[in-house]
This record gives structure tokens, C-alpha cells and sequence, in this order.
């Protein structure tokens, strides 16, 4: 019997890997990229066994707006800085905490066993463990919420902490390991504000150095690192708390943006 075709949304090295996946499991794959008429693919494939979002997380809002209403209750979310709120009004959503990287050019590269939550978890861990790559399911909607700000505590505090001392994530936990917590202190007060809830710090840190030694020789700072940082004071300035080393950070590379340089 065949099975049932995938949609992935977004055709990037990561949405290429998850691609191969279920076609290695012998789903259909069919891209969507922006110059398909999405409308026309949903009456010819009107319930797909998965739609895998995989743009990045700042086209995720505008991309779930133009999801056709038949797709709407079969989706699979897998961006960076993901969390509940993100898609509240959503039912039946599938979420994955990537934990593997995929460079052009190059295989993917696992750091961590990647976590999924909901009804086509168990699809993602088969298709996945075709390419190697082992997915852990979660059950527990707390215990993914954990997962989720996992994953943002390990992005936002390589990122923003690289804007000062560069380097590997290794290198970070290694050389700097107060400054990190301070940041990583920082991103958990961000964390606890917008989702409403409570975490013990020093079990997401701990988690957080296991994902570092899973992968030492990660570079802190991606091209990304100083929007990710202006994105977490801008919720800070909304929700009104502080983040006094976050913003420290800030007032550095204002100071030195604009610093005159000597004719």
C-alpha cells in the first residue's frame, strides 16, 4: 500500500534533510517554495500525512497564515526560538527541537538526540533514523516546553555571548564560565516571562553543557547573533523585566558601531 505524501514547506538544508527522510521511507514529498500555487497543491494532495514547516522562524508567523484550512490540523513545526505561544491556535501540531546541523555541502552533523512531541513524532523518529539522525520522543507537554526553551537557552546564550568573546561553545563553558551563566541567566528570566512559567536554572544549564559537549567545536556566534539579541530586549522592553548582562552586551556594540575612527 502506498503512503501517504508529505508536504514540506520550505526547501533550505534543513527542509532538504527532512525531505530525504520520508522519501528514503517511501513517502511522495512535495515542495513548497515561493513560487508554488499552494491552494492548487492542497486540492491535489488535501490530506497529507505531514505539512513540515521548515522556513526560519521569522517567516513562520506569515507562512502559517497562508496554510491552506485543510493542511492546518496536520502540521509539523521544527524552527529555532519555537515555543507554545507560537502555536496556540494550532490543534494537532507535531514539534521537533532540532539538534542536528546541516551546513551546504556537507552531511548532517548530530549534536544531541532531537526531541518531538505530538501526533507524528513517531514519523519524524522513523524517517529521521533512516539518515542516522535519532529523534527522542517526548510525551509530556511540560517536558517539551523544557525541550523548547532548551534549545532557546543553548541558541540565544552561544549567540549573544559570542558577541563579546567569540569562540567555540567549548571554549565558552571552558574560559567563561560566570559571563555564561549570566547570560544564560538572563535568557531563562526571558524564557520564564514568555511562556508564564518556572524553570530550575541549574538543571537547564546543565542540559545546556551537555548539548555543549555534544558538539565542543560549534561556533558561538552565527550570522544571527546580533538580531537574536535585539529580539530578546525588544521582549524584555515589552514584558517589562530586565536583563541587565543582555543589555550590557547591547551597550558594547552600540558603543564601539559608534566609535569615530581617526582619519
Amino acid at each position: 500500500m502506498a503512503k501517504k505524501p508529505v508536504i514540506v514547506v520550505g526547501m533550505g538544508e534543513m527542509g532538504s534533510v527532512f525531505a530525504r527522510a520520508f522519501l528514503k521511507q517511501g513517502h511522495p514529498v512535495y515542495p513548497v517554495n515561493r513560487h508554488t500555487d499552494i491552494n492548487k497543491l492542497a486540492r491535489t494532495v488535501p490530506k497529507p500525512r505531514t505539512v513540515l514547516v521548515a522556513v526560519g522562524e521569522n517567516d513562520l508567523q506569515a507562512v502559517l497564515k497562508t496554510l491552506p484550512k485543510t493542511w492546518r490540523t496536520r502540521l509539523t513545526l521544527l524552527q529555532n526560538e519555537l515555543l507554545p505561544a507560537d502555536y496556540r491556535d494550532l490543534s494537532k501540531v507535531t514539534v521537533i527541537s532540532v539538534w542536528f546541523e546541516k551546513k551546504k555541502g556537507r552531511d548532517s552533523k548530530v549534536i544531541i538526540a532531537s526531541p518531538a512531541h505530538g501526533p507524528r513524532a513517531r514519523l519524524l523518529q522513523k524517517a529521521l533514523s533512516t539518515l542516522d539522525i535519532p529523534v527522542r520522543i517526548v510525551e509530556k507537554q511540560h517536558k517539551i516546553l523544557f525541550e523548547l526553551v532548551l534549545k532557546n537557552l543553548y541558541i540565544l546564550t552561544s549567540n549573544v555571548a559570542g558577541l563579546r568573546v567569540g569562540g567555540t561553545v567549548g571554549e565558552l563553558w571552558r574560559d567563561h564560565p560566570d559571563f555564561a551563566r549570566k547570560v544564560a541567566n538572563d535568557v531563562i528570566r526571558l524564557q520564564e516571562a514568555l511562556t508564564g512559567s518556572r524553570f530550575d536554572n541549574d538543571e537547564l544549564v546543565d542540559a545546556m553543557v551537555t548539548a555543549f559537549n555534544g558538539d565542543p567545536g560549534h561556533n558561538c556566534m552565527g550570522r544571527s547573533a546580533p538580531a537574536r539579541l535585539e529580539r530578546a530586549l525588544s521582549h524584555a522592553d515589552r514584558l517589562g523585566i530586565e536583563l541587565p548582562t543582555l543589555r550590557e552586551i547591547a551597550d558594547e556594540r552600540y558603543a564601539h558601531d559608534n566609535t569615530a575612527t581617526p582619519a
